[in-house]
């Protein structure tokens, strides 16, 4: 029998996650018929078995490429399908199919070009601090309803084209999130992806620190993005004081970050990626 040809194509990039890889492809590509998507795994830079834990997936291609670098594997994934629309899911994060199903509709509602998942971030086996942290981010607005922290957004053809217009940045989900107006991108709140979060404080300041220099390049490049001042974090733990809270443990990682980040800005080093291993143990 005859596969019917793919609704959606799939990019993932992948550099050393075999730990769970497997499993987060399947979870993909389980709840829906087969041949529903088009999935394209690039691996780059891998040393350890990613490659083979993708293959062992029925219905993955795999890429390899030697450099390390995210970027290239979006570019050879993106070369490697023509089927829109399109979803971009990092390796590392779990999506069920039905869910990603449910992006790909949301991209075909008229002017909706991107779109992305609520996120579950399961911080039951992080220490205080960082469950502290992520209470308050995402509390804050422009988390909420941006594009990026979800590992995962759908574009449509018109939409991956934008996307293919703007400068490659360290931060590429807050490049695509802003991207697009706020009537041009869609929340879905029925389709959930899972995002592991750091378990110490030092592995959160290493990503925290990773997203402050890429947000330094994203300015010189005049990317807009919203930004949360001391007034805004004031104003959230008024309207709710178990978030304030905990604003303090917030503020202090976000100042180690950005103070962190400043050798790298000044070296204009923008491909260094402080990786978070606690997150994929």
């Amino acid at each position: 029998m005859e596969r019917s040809p793919a609704v959606a194509s799939v990019v993932v990039p992948a550099h050393n996650e075999s730990v769970g890889l497997r499993g987060n492809l399947t979870a993909l590509l389980e709840g829906v018929p087969a041949g529903t998507f088009e999935v394209v795994v690039v691996c780059n830079g891998c040393t350890d078995d990613t490659a083979t834990a993708a293959r062992s997936v029925p219905g993955v291609r795999v890429l390899e490429t030697p450099s390390a670098s995210k970027a290239l594997a979006v570019e050879l994934g993106n070369a490697a399908t023509t089927v829109f629309p399109r979803l971009h899911l990092d390796a590392d994060v779990r999506l069920p199919g039905p869910d990603a199903l449910r992006l790909v509709g949301a991209v075909a509602e008229p002017e909706v070009h991107a779109a992305g998942p609520a996120r579950e971030v399961p911080t039951g086996a992080s220490s205080w601090p960082v469950r502290a942290y992520y209470r308050v981010w995402q509390s804050l607005p422009s988390v909420r309803d941006g594009l990026f922290g979800r590992g995962a957004f759908c574009l449509s053809a018109e939409g991956q084209a934008r996307v293919d217009a703007q400068a490659r940045l360290m931060n590429d989900d807050l490049v695509v999130s802003e991207a697009f107006a706020p009537r041009e991108r869609r929340i879905v709140p029925d389709a959930v992806v899972v995002v592991q979060p750091p378990r110490s404080v030092a592995d959160l300041v290493r990503r925290r620190t990773r997203v402050a220099t890429g947000n330094s390049q994203a300015d010189s490049h005049a990317v807009r993005h919203a930004s949360t001042s001391l007034s805004d974090l004031i104003k959230l733990g008024l309207r709710q004081p178990a978030v304030g809270l905990r604003v303090p443990v917030f503020l202090t990682i976000t100042v180690i970050a950005r103070w962190l980040s400043r050798r790298a800005v000044r070296a204009g080093d923008y491909t260094t990626w402080l990786r978070d291993e606690s997150s994929r143990a």
